[in-house]
């Protein structure tokens, strides 16, 4: 089959929309979980009702905005819009200060309850816009601009975007002291006028796809379509790579909300942006030039090489401590979490129906988000109820996250495993299947 070539305006964007959109991702996933911890003391149950929170919201909004889009056939209006209130909401993130907030609250005790609860609630407010402009539309502009010639590359691409944008993220924060208030207002502030700029620079840089016209009847009853059993049938390979991919992701999800406050508090690396950087560099190198392998080799000979470089990482980071091996194992991690993260999405793109590619950008945040958001963290909290704590200057306490975050990872992908044994049994029962007249 001849590859269709993507033109230069499609790998621009595809590069600024889906960086930023990570650069902001990182900062809600990776660093939230540090400010509310740094910033107001928040524990472990607090962190993990943080991430659930946003998870709901995140599914809940890809569902009926991916199928609004449908029906409304276009994407870049809900994609330019959508980065622009981001944006916005982000920037209110600068106002959520105990200097702030503690005249309006009056007792001293319950400041940071406060701002721990307002960091959530602010959290879900700002999921639904980033949600709505790259979870739901931005994915499903992907998949519409996108065909099985060159579907593996463009994910390569797009799936090294999360660890450019750590990278980036890691880098930048480098010059702030953390410790200080001051220092999150200007990282909000940035974050937060980055994401308006490449909002309204979309309205030029983007070119509409063209989108299949939505099947007819109620709104409702599009959003309730995936979920219908006759639908599950149809679409099993499909249904069965979400599964897997909700595996994969809840195995992520354990350690990644704690992943920053291990390194720094429980191993002491105060350097871990240097320790990591080089990591993440040859992390996102190589799922560029991996994704590749999908369309080469197939979903088995792409996804089994990634899933056993991150459990080999899990297993290295749970025996060591040393700078060299944790370095070794993260970069293991890093490159499988990548490359899975590459093969799944290619995969469900591939199996997606093209009538309905907004909508089942809902079920693919179920799968992606949902999931492993709520159950990820909780296993995460649960493995680190008893983690020793330590005393903070102002007498209160915080807990220190420990290596058995990475035992409980590994154990997930054990799960993962057996849904990829049952993935991989429908795929061969598909491929010698006689054709359909």
């Amino acid at each position: 089959m001849k590859k269709t070539k993507l033109g230069a305006r499609f790998w621009l964007a595809l590069t600024v929309f889906s960086l930023v959109g990570q650069v902001a991702w990182v900062v809600e996933n990776m660093y939230f979980n540090v400010f509310v911890y740094k910033m107001f003391h928040a524990s472990a149950a607090q962190i993990s009702l943080m991430v659930s929170a946003s998870a709901v919201t995140a599914t809940l909004t890809t569902i009926l905005i991916g199928a609004l889009s449908d029906r409304v056939g276009r994407r870049k209006l809900f994609i330019c819009a959508g980065y622009l209130l981001w944006g916005v909401s982000i920037l209110s993130f600068s106002l959520i200060r105990a200097d702030v907030i503690a005249p309006a609250v009056g007792v001293p005790v319950a400041v940071n309850t406060v701002c721990i609860n307002l960091v959530i609630i602010m959290d879900c407010v700002m999921t639904f816009f980033g949600s709505t402009a790259n979870d739901a539309c931005f994915n499903a502009w992907l998949t519409d601009s996108t065909d099985d010639t060159n579907r593996g590359a463009a994910e390569g691409v797009n799936a090294m975007m999360p660890m450019l944008a750590i990278l980036a993220v890691f880098g930048g924060f480098m010059f702030f002291d953390l410790e200080q208030s001051q220092s999150w207002v200007t990282i909000f502030t940035v974050i937060g006028v980055v994401v308006m700029v490449i909002g309204l620079a979309g309205f030029w840089l983007i070119r509409e796809p063209c989108v299949a016209p939505s099947p007819a009847g109620s709104y409702w009853g599009s959003i309730l379509y995936g979920f219908r059993p006759s639908v599950v049938r149809q679409h099993k390979v499909l249904y069965l790579t979400l599964l897997a991919f909700a595996g994969f992701g809840v195995s992520i999800q354990v350690f990644m909300p704690y992943l920053i406050l291990y390194y720094e508090k429980t191993l002491g690396m105060e350097n871990y942006v240097l320790i990591m950087a080089p990591a993440i560099v040859l992390a996102a190198v190589f799922t560029a030039l991996y994704g590749r392998r999908y369309d080469t080799r197939g979903f088995r000979g792409a996804i089994l090489p990634g899933i056993a470089l991150l459990m080999a990482g899990y297993l290295v980071l749970y025996f060591t401590r040393g700078t060299v091996p944790v370095f070794l194992g993260s970069l293991c991690m890093m490159a499988g979490y990548l490359s899975g993260t590459a093969v799944f999405g290619a995969m469900m793109r591939t199996h997606t129906p093209p009538e309905q590619v907004g909508l089942f950008q809902g079920l693919r945040i179920v799968a992606q988000v949902l999931v492993p958001g709520v159950i990820g963290p909780s296993i995460g909290a649960a493995v680190l109820r008893h983690a020793e704590t330590v005393v903070n200057s102002d007498g209160t306490t915080s807990f220190l996250p420990n290596a058995n975050i990475w035992l409980a990872a590994f154990g997930v992908g054990l799960v993962l495993c057996l849904l990829l044994a049952l993935l991989l049994r429908c795929l061969r029962r598909e491929a010698a299947a006689p054709p359909a007249r």
